[in-house]
This record gives C-alpha cells, structure tokens and sequence, in this order.
C-alpha cells in the first residue's frame, strides 16, 4: 500500500511542475482491485428437522435446492422462508396440540374443525399447512398447464391469459400480508380466492371454501430480499416457477368427488 501511494504521489508531482509534457514520462499507477463480492451461502434443506421428531408434524422435504429457482426466487429467500419461517410453524403446531386429541389428527382435519378464536392453532396450524402447499407446487421446469387443469382452466376462466390476470388481480390487492389460492369448490369449480395472515379455505371462517390446488404467498418475507416493495414483480415472476404437473395431480385428486 505504500509503494502504491509514493506512486500516486509521484504521478501527481509530475503533472504539478509539467512533468508529463510527453508520454515517456506518465508514472503507472496502480490501483488495487475491489474486493470481489462472496457469494452467499446456503445450506441444504434436508438438514432442516422439527424440534420434537416424535411430533405429529415434521418438515416435508423440499423436493428441490434452494437455488433451483432462480433467478426468479432467489437462494436464501428460499432458505429463510423453508428454514426460518416455516419450521417456525411446524414447531407451533406442535407445541400447540401437544398432549391434546388433535395429536391423532391429521392437518385438514384440525383445519376443517378449527375454533377461530384459537389464535396459536390457527395461525401454526394454517401457517403449516399453506407453506407446504406453497413449496409442494413450485417446481424447476415451468411450462403452462397440460392435460385435465389446463382444461378446466380455460372451461371456467375463458383462458389461461385470463386465469393469470384474474389471479394476479388478486393477489396485487390483498392489503398486509395473506395469501392468494386456487381451490376446487364444493360443486367442482375452480375460483380464485384469498385470505390475510395464515388462513385458508379450508378453514370453518373462510369466505370462499374450497379445496386448495395452487397457493401464493404474498407475505413480505417470501418476496422482499429480491424483489424489495415490488410486489408486482414477485407476482408475475411466480408463474414461471408454477410445477403444474403437481397442480394437475392435486385437482384429479379431488375431481372425482366434487363430479
């Protein structure tokens, strides 16, 4: 560093008292190169465990690297949502059936009876069940729906152009935080619904009940590293890392009970 600074002296003394009339007597400078950004690190998914492994609930495995989204989700927005916020929930749930007969039950079932005014059950509980919703449908290769959803996509929203508008209409208005579904409802409908916080159609209180097929996460900790306020963006990038096999899967699941 100090070779450097007599150099940078020097070039300087020589351009005060007319040093530098040719070529021959410009001094290099050197200047040291910016330290290179170190790439963030993030761990693997698998090593992420319940606190209680003798609980009734336990971390489903992701069934993709927290980078396999990109550049759409990034990395250790995928860490932090999986390995912070969501293992957060599943420990709650836990914790908060412990020692009760929803022990023996399992998620849908405690949902589809769940008292609302039991905070700690309903927002653990929902809170469960959506991100495992949430991570289930995301996948690698994106591609528009196929076979019997894109179907009933285009039966009941005119198109899958119009699908997408109406959805991210949604999800665009929801105020604070909450989530935007595709459910089958009870007479075999596919509809766009929403609910804040943790809740979900399959709750008792829902305002649209429905079997959920796709879901969104519009909470900020699931956009706000990449994508800041813009959630407009976070919006529009989802439908690029929608797994609509899966979501095709899940709709023949419930398809021959709603016909």
């Amino acid at each position: 560093m100090k070779n450097i600074l007599k150099t940078g002296i020097l070039f300087l003394s020589l351009l005060t008292f007319g040093g530098c009339k040719k070529d021959k007597d410009l001094v290099e400078v050197t200047i040291p190169e910016p330290e290179k950004a170190v790439s963030q690190q993030v761990g693997d998914p698998d090593d992420v465990k319940a606190e209680d492994p003798d609980g009734p609930f336990q971390m489903i495995p992701l069934p993709y690297a927290y980078n396999a989204l990109e550049p759409f989700i990034d990395a250790k927005t995928m860490e932090i949502h999986y390995s912070k916020h969501h293992v957060n929930y599943c420990n709650k749930l836990n914790a908060a059936v412990k020692g009760t007969e929803l022990e023996n039950k399992n998620i849908e079932e405690i949902l589809a009876k769940l008292d609302s005014k039991n905070l700690d059950l309903r927002n653990n509980g929902g809170g469960y069940y959506n991100h495992n919703l949430f991570f289930e449908i995301l996948g690698q290769n994106a591609t528009e729906p196929t076979d019997e959803i894109a179907e009933k996509i285009t039966l009941d929203f005119g198109s899958f152009d119009e699908f997408k508008k109406h959805f991210s209409e949604k999800a665009n208005k929801i105020f604070g935080s909450g989530w935007v579904w595709l459910i089958v409802d009870m007479n075999g409908k596919l509809v766009i619904t929403t609910t804040t916080n943790q809740d979900n159609p399959l709750m008792p209180n829902a305002e649209q009940k429905g079997k959920p097929i796709l879901a969104l996460d519009v909470w900020e900790h699931a956009y706000y590293l990449k994508y800041q306020n813009k959630r407009k963006d976070y919006i529009e990038a989802f439908y690029n890392v929608i797994n609509w096999k899966k979501v095709n899967e899940k709709f023949n699941e419930i398809k021959p009970k709603t016909e």
